[in-house]
């Protein structure tokens, strides 16, 4: 058995890293569905439908509990998964798996609060908001899963998301260096327009985006906070499974790359990130 952790593409990467500092014995399977990549500009359908085969091609690979390294398909699909297909999948491999996102941990990190608190409504002028940005997909800003979860917790917090179309795509393809920084640009400037000033934080809401945050911080005012999400997501799934058992994760530290697309050495941009070449296998040819 193994954590499976699943993302259209190299995003995911960003989550696994640190995932695997945390829980270096555990045993690890990554699951790229390049063939399909990028998910941000998909309908909702799709999305569901394509995180759900990724899930299943990670549940026979030996995974028992999967998690959504991917910000679109943790907030379009993890719900509908959960509610209407896990259980049944349950009862056909008779065994305990289950699906997890990183939406909950980075609300968390971003508020300071725990996922269980409501703020109280009491009426009030705030004297003063911090404003958030959050940079991510278009289909993670059309669910507003950000503006909503931020709201229900935080009342002194305005929520911007500015929906980079193309960015990951950009990132899967190790576009040039000058063309990632001018399209992060544009978008910071894109958000400030529209607020009328710079975030006072921003949220890298994708976790492609977490490859190139150093570009983000380039075209960022100095000092603006980012709220990464792999150091939350890795401890919330640490502790997860401190209090879950009975998922069973290995313990030989065994590592193993898939993807759905051609089989091959990732880019330059990941060897960078990674800090060692890093080559996918056909996960059809693992788990078929």
């Amino acid at each position: 058995m193994a954590i499976g952790v699943f993302d259209s593409g190299i995003g995911g990467l960003s989550i696994h890293r640190a995932l695997v500092d945390r829980m270096p014995q555990a045993d690890f399977i990554y699951l790229a569905d390049q063939k399909n990549t990028p998910y941000g500009d998909k309908s909702g359908e799709e999305i569901v439908e394509l995180t759900r085969q990724g899930c299943e091609t990670l549940f026979e690979a030996g995974a028992s509990l999967v998690v959504l390294a991917c910000n679109t398909a943790s907030a379009v699909a993890l719900r509908r998964l959960q509610s209407t297909w896990l259980a049944q999948f349950r009862k056909t491999y008779k065994r305990p798996v289950n699906v997890l996102g990183i939406i909950v941990p980075t609300i968390e990190a971003a508020t300071g609060l725990p996922w269980e608190h409501e703020a109280e409504r009491r009426g009030e002028k705030i004297q003063k908001l911090d404003v958030v940005g959050v940079f991510s997909t278009v289909a993670t800003a059309r669910s507003r899963v950000y503006e909503i979860e931020i709201d229900k917790r935080r009342q002194d917090l305005a929520v911007f998301t500015e929906a980079c179309s193309g960015l990951a795509d950009l990132i899967e393809r190790d576009a040039p260096r000058e063309d990632l920084s001018a399209k992060i640009k544009g978008h910071v400037e894109s958000l400030k327009i529209r607020i009328g000033r710079y975030p006072d934080r921003a949220i890298l809401g994708c976790t492609h985006y977490e490859i190139v945050a150093d570009l983000f911080r380039e075209h960022l005012p100095a000092g603006t906070p980012l709220i990464h999400q792999p150091a939350p997501v890795s401890k919330a799934l640490a502790e997860y499974i401190e209090r879950h058992p009975e998922y069973t994760i290995g313990d030989t530290g065994r590592r193993t790359f898939l993807t759905t697309g051609e089989p091959r050495t990732q880019s330059r941009l990941i060897e960078a990130f990674w800090g060692a070449p890093l080559t996918f296998e056909s996960a059809a040819a693992v788990v078929g």
